[in-house]
């Protein structure tokens, strides 16, 4: 495997230098999900159903031309502070690593150094280094939640 590709896959699915959504989203009760302590504008919830999202326009960006974004910031962030259901919470976990199983795929068989044919310059690499740099963003405001709510250990 390209020593690239292993160090992108390393890290998108977070660790290394700090903690990955898997292990952020964890544990959480679901009661929780929907807090915002200290009048913080977002929930846990509404965190990781925006990492899912962005995650979900930028794979589909780097694979789709005929792909439209959602529109910003609104279609990006959930307006409900908290999932209907454990089902759909669990429904958002699955679907965030369900698309960086298909985006690490793509990566994998694709040139990660030519621009997206209907970009503007765009680059899987760039595209990459976008989903784990926003990721690891909203992870830490995640982190930062759940150490306010007293559920990080």
């Amino acid at each position: 495997m390209d020593p690239l590709v292993k160090e992108l896959k390393k890290l998108l699915a977070g660790g290394g230098a700090h903690v990955g959504l898997k292990d952020a989203a964890a544990k959480i009760p679901f009661e929780l999900l929907g807090e915002r302590p200290h009048d913080l504008p977002y929930s846990i919830w509404q965190l990781v159903e925006h990492i899912r999202i962005a995650q979900w326009d930028m794979l589909e960006f780097s694979r789709d031309a005929q792909h439209k974004s959602p529109k910003w910031p609104e279609g990006y962030w959930p307006k409900e502070a908290a999932p209907s259901d454990e089902a759909h919470w669990n429904q958002t976990l699955l679907q965030y690593e369900a698309d960086l199983e298909s985006f690490v795929e793509l990566i994998q068989t694709s040139d990660l150094y030519k621009p997206i044919p209907h970009g503007t310059g765009q680059t899987l690499l760039r595209e990459a280094l976008q989903i784990a740099d926003h990721t690891a963003y909203h992870v830490a405001e995640i982190v930062v939640i759940r150490r306010l709510l007293g559920i990080w250990e």
